[in-house]
């Protein structure tokens, strides 16, 4: 005897429909995973931002300055608890002359080097943390652009994550001990308090400072950044995409008053 098996349509319908939906269930989570991380400056996610920074106000001409970043987030695993973040900073800076009849520059900066030693679980308050060395690296291709100097200190970051909610702070503290003798040493602290919330669309909105003082020259440059970031996915490859704008609250004379930012980062889950 001949047995058949008999599906019915409807059968067929809500099985695929139940499929489309374990997917995009899937496909949510996974997205709302990736907001979170991306939000994080220390998560377990390679991440590569693209930023341009304009400018401007800037000396008596009120010039502009365009600086181009390439800032690439490595994490690698040293053990069942703890993670290296690596991050680099690599700008590309196009400045105008800030006083007339003066010279434009363009050319690459100096790239700052920061390594976070982390554990890969928070803390039992739900807190994460990172700290270990920053360097500075005399790279740029002009004088102008950068400081000559050879530079090394601390970095530490502390955050926590809860219901959407991002806050926390990054810092570090640069002490210069090799370069040109003809330039000034450096001995400047970077502070970074930073505040964001993500929606269930993935979009995230953010403020914070990014604020540098220079026991040098006892000066503070301190600028309030607001912006918005989509998180998208262009097939498999997701992208966030961001647009900010930013005043300078305090700064040097002839020092810039206030810029815009935009952002590209791509984005490479394990």
């Amino acid at each position: 005897m001949k047995y058949t098996s008999h599906i019915f349509p409807g059968t067929v319908a809500a099985c695929a429909l139940i499929a489309v939906a374990g997917n995009c269930a899937a496909q949510q989570d996974d997205s709302a995973e990736l907001a979170k991380k991306l939000a994080n400056p220390i998560a377990n996610l390679i991440s590569v931002p693209v930023k341009v920074d304009w400018d401007t106000g800037i000396g008596p001409a009120d010039a502009d300055r365009t600086t181009y970043v390439v800032q690439p987030v490595i994490p690698f695993s040293l053990s069942q608890d703890w993670s290296l973040i690596s991050r680099t900073i690599v700008p590309f800076i196009d400045a105008q002359a800030p006083a007339a009849g003066g010279s434009s520059e363009s050319g690459l900066g100096d790239v700052t080097q920061s390594l976070f030693f982390s554990p890969k679980a928070p803390t039992s308050g739900g807190w994460i943390w990172g700290a270990g060395p920053v360097l500075l690296l005399p790279t740029a291709t002009n004088d102008a652009l950068g400081s000559e100097k050879w530079g090394a200190g601390p970095t530490a970051v502390v955050l926590r994550q809860d219901s959407g909610w991002t806050y926390g702070m990054l810092a570090n503290h640069i002490w210069s001990f090799g370069g040109s003798d003809s330039r000034d040493d450096i001995s400047a602290s970077f502070l970074q308090p930073f505040l964001s919330y993500t929606t269930k669309t993935y979009t995230t909105f953010s403020l914070n400072t990014e604020s540098t003082y220079d026991w040098e020259n006892e000066q503070w440059i301190v600028p309030i950044n607001l912006s918005v970031s989509q998180l998208v996915k262009f097939g498999q490859q997701p992208v966030s995409f961001a647009l900010g704008a930013r005043k300078y609250v305090e700064r040097p004379s002839g020092g810039p008053d206030w810029g815009v930012r935009f952002t590209v980062t791509f984005l490479f889950p394990k």
